[in-house]
């Protein structure tokens, strides 16, 4: 694992070193503190900005999936029943199709997180590895730029006064398990909170029914993500659940961005955009969009 990790454990490391030498250079003390904390946080805004095409991809792939539903709904009863290869497959070509009409792909929605687990098992591996680069016996001399000196740093750095490379199954202090045990709470209540936005808000009235497959299955990814992310934080460091926790948010913030100003036509959230913009035109003495788009 960790030699097919290896660029990605130097990309990691460099970008943590690039952002804490910058935040020394502009008045963070030097040595083990928070700017180690910081330079996690500032990995994960890097990753953000760099898959932000994805996010938009994203946006507008669960859109068009939402746009689709009733006719996918109609393609589904049309071929309802039948199981002959023959009509398994005129009904793959007609869905294929229908998906090019609409401009989306089911994975698409799934890129972000699958782009980022990558990174994710990288700094998790960079982070399991502080103590043998501290204590000289990693088998390399560095993680790249990430030295034994740096490593001790990072290692003797810490988060409300729990170390970034514990967990939860490796801790014998109350503490540090009392830290572990909110941060993952965090994490698991956010990853929930991300999926809610896109299935209360920004989903069509006539996609929330309940044999609509793709409610369905957000509903099960709603459960069953936060859960998975709760048994397996645990075996989480510090320092990934910090960059968990700060992925979390800032997708919160990008969803209620795009929720707020993009919203999937037909939602909660297109009636209070449309609510919003009547009301500035009212103000500006100019028709309603309704009125303009009769």
């Amino acid at each position: 694992m960790d030699t097919l990790l290896w660029p990605l454990k130097v990309a990691v490391a460099w970008v943590m070193v690039t952002i804490h030498k910058a935040l020394v250079l502009i008045g963070f003390p030097d040595g083990p503190g928070v700017a180690w904390v910081l330079s996690i946080i500032g990995l994960t805004i890097v990753v953000r900005l760099l898959i932000m095409p994805l996010f938009v991809k994203q946006i507008r792939a669960s859109r068009g999936m939402q746009l689709l539903q009733p006719e996918m709904q109609a393609l589904q009863a049309k071929y309802k029943g039948k199981k002959d290869p023959e009509s398994r497959q005129r009904m793959n070509e007609e869905m294929m199709a229908l998906y090019r009409k609409h401009g989306t792909n089911p994975m698409a929605s799934c890129l972000p997180i699958l782009v980022q687990m990558p990174i994710f098992f990288a700094l998790f591996r960079v982070l399991a590895s502080l103590g043998a680069v501290a204590g000289g016996s990693y088998g390399r001399p560095s993680i790249g730029p990430l030295t034994q000196e740096l490593a001790k740093q990072v290692q003797a750095s810490s988060v409300f006064g729990t170390s970034l490379s514990s967990s939860f199954m490796n801790a014998s202090d109350s503490a540090t398990k009392i830290v572990t045990v909110v941060m993952i709470v965090m994490m698991s209540v956010t990853q929930w909170y991300t999926m809610a936005q896109l299935s209360t808000k920004n989903m069509p009235e006539s996609a929330k029914t309940s044999d609509n497959p793709m409610m369905r299955s957000q509903k099960i990814m709603m459960t069953v993500m936060p859960i998975f992310f709760a048994f397996t934080g645990i075996q989480f460091q510090i320092g990934v659940l910090v960059y968990w926790v700060t992925t979390n948010l800032w997708t919160m913030g990008q969803q209620f961005f795009t929720i707020r100003n993009m919203p999937a036509p037909g939602s909660e959230a297109e009636k209070k955009y449309r609510a919003r913009i009547n009301a500035k035109r009212a103000r500006r003495g100019q028709p309603s969009l309704e009125e303009e788009e009769a």
